[in-house]
């Protein structure tokens, strides 16, 4: 699996031939739109900075949208999607956390949650969480401390931080790492097989924009 950061909360994962979007960017968002072919596109929540299923149909490919809670199966990728909060935006929303399993390896994408701890159904449902994307800039979703506190109460093998700087508060990188007291270097995508994980317990992976 390569995994890309976009910006904003998107991110990119493409195992073999099949591509997910996780909360692209729309052309409507005053964020950088990527644009690139997907084959599932996941939305956390309905605004523009991350609901641009428009800029990931592109040539031969037309995304399959999930675009909130419930159980999905795409292409031999499972996902499960759980309604939680957010305040970004400055209004309450509706918030989807998602849980995929690919290869092997389990993800969790927390969206742009703004509760410290998971909504009961996800917190039973969720384990054995491999790679965790943690939304940390504040501004309607987790700052740093909080983020850094509910991303290690799920036991993830890997914490990769999104919505910071260009979305949320410019310092939030340093202070998570802070909090997870690690510096590691930004990496230009993340490249894992199952095997990678083993022995990892909460390492914090940044990852560059593209």
């Amino acid at each position: 699996m390569i995994i890309t950061y976009l910006g904003g909360e998107s991110v990119k994962a493409q195992f073999g031939d099949t591509i997910l979007a996780f909360n692209p960017v729309s052309k409507d968002s005053k964020l950088a739109a990527a644009k690139y072919g997907a084959d599932i596109a996941l939305v956390s929540l309905n605004h523009e900075d991350m609901n641009g299923v428009d800029q990931v149909t592109f040539g031969d490919k037309k995304p399959f949208a999930v675009t909130g809670p419930g159980e999905y199966e795409v292409k031999g990728v499972f996902i499960k999607g759980f309604q939680s909060e957010s305040n970004y935006g400055g209004e309450k929303r509706i918030n989807t956390i998602y849980t995929v399993t690919l290869e092997g390896m389990n993800i969790c994408f927390l969206g742009a949650i703004d509760q410290t701890e998971l909504p009961k159904d996800a917190d039973e449902a969720i384990d054995g969480v491999d790679i965790l994307f943690v939304p940390i800039g504040g501004e309607g979703v987790l700052d740093a401390t909080k983020a850094y506190k509910l991303a290690v109460s799920m036991s993830p093998k890997i914490i990769i931080p999104v919505h910071y700087g260009d979305i949320g508060g410019k310092d939030a990188l340093k202070a998570f790492l802070k909090e997870a007291g690690e510096s590691p270097k930004p990496e230009p995508k993340l490249t894992l097989k199952k095997k990678d994980l083993e022995g990892k317990e909460a390492d914090v992976v940044v990852l560059a924009k593209e």
